[in-house]
């Protein structure tokens, strides 16, 4: 349906073999199995060369001519770049935000414990707004966000529908205060809609941090590069997938080959263990999950 839309009937052909090689991926029959996983061989039209830099390489390709689009709503609003984890999405937000003239406002959290009555002086009363600081979990926001204008960012939280400001919207920075943010929406229903983000207070729902603690901040993130999970249900005209190292999750890889609207909008950076460009990927299946979907 994704690569169906937009097309026209001279497309059928290709869109039928790369659906049916993207189908092939979500289910493990493309490529060659062994115990664990499946070992895929891309295609060479796909993949991107690193050149010796490969931040350099899938920011030049999935941003061309960012200085110059940067005022451009249009230009983030159908393309990003997907990676297997966030530590290497922060690396590729933090060279992209190197990358672009201006201003830096960096915003820090402010994290405070949660004690009820009844543990009031325990040990959660020992953890430090310095501790609390350098927390990180899933779900839970950064303790530090470098922003300037112009850049795009993705909400992490719903905060009103009406308006469109629901978790994964896109946005473009537009003024940065001390408490709020002014930002135009660019994706979904109300594009172009100036809208104001303000700090909130969250506590983690992750059930392996032992004490209870919040953190008040802007619930958004760089969406120049975004993880494949948080790309989930996305369509995209252009995704650089970036694997410095294998995806580790079940059906990851195809969550992210199956962004695009067409095949000349995919572009892979593949390296292998010693950093030096391949053509070989992992792609993790497990295929019991199959065996009673009829």
């Amino acid at each position: 349906m994704r690569l169906l839309s937009g097309s026209n009937a001279s497309d059928i052909v290709e869109i039928r073999a790369f659906s049916e090689w993207v189908l092939g991926i979500s289910d493990g029959s493309m490529g060659e199995n062994n115990d664990l996983d499946v070992t895929l061989n891309v295609p060479h039209d796909l993949l991107i060369p690193s050149c010796g830099d490969p931040h350099s390489a899938i920011v030049t390709h999935t941003y061309p001519d960012l200085l110059h689009n940067m005022t451009d709503l249009s230009f983030f609003k159908d393309r990003a770049i997907l990676a297997p984890t966030n530590a290497i999405v922060d690396a590729l937000n933090d060279y992209v935000m190197d990358l672009i003239p201006g201003e830096e406002n960096t915003y820090l959290s402010c994290d405070s414990a949660c004690n009820d009555g009844a543990n009031a002086g325990g040990p959660g009363d020992l953890h430090t707004p310095e501790f609390l600081n350098t927390i990180t979990a899933s779900g839970l926001l950064a303790h530090k966000l470098g922003l300037k204008v112009g850049v795009p960012v993705m909400l992490l939280r719903n905060i009103d529908q009406n308006l469109g400001l629901c978790n994964g919207t896109c946005l473009i920075i537009t003024r940065m205060g001390t408490y709020v943010l002014e930002a135009k929406v660019i994706s979904g229903s109300n594009i172009n809609q100036k809208v104001f983000i303000p700090r909130l207070s969250l506590a983690p729902s992750d059930k392996k941090i032992p004490f209870n603690f919040q953190r008040r901040q802007f619930p958004l993130a760089l969406s120049f590069a975004m993880t494949i999970n948080k790309s989930q249900g996305q369509s995209l005209t252009q995704v650089g997938l970036y694997l410095p190292h294998s995806v580790f999750s079940h059906g990851q890889l195809y969550v992210a080959m199956s962004r695009v609207t067409s095949r000349k909008g995919l572009k892979i950076l593949l390296l292998d263990e010693d950093g030096d460009d391949t053509d070989v990927t992992t792609n993790v299946v497990y295929k019991e999950v199959f065996q009673n979907v009829r």
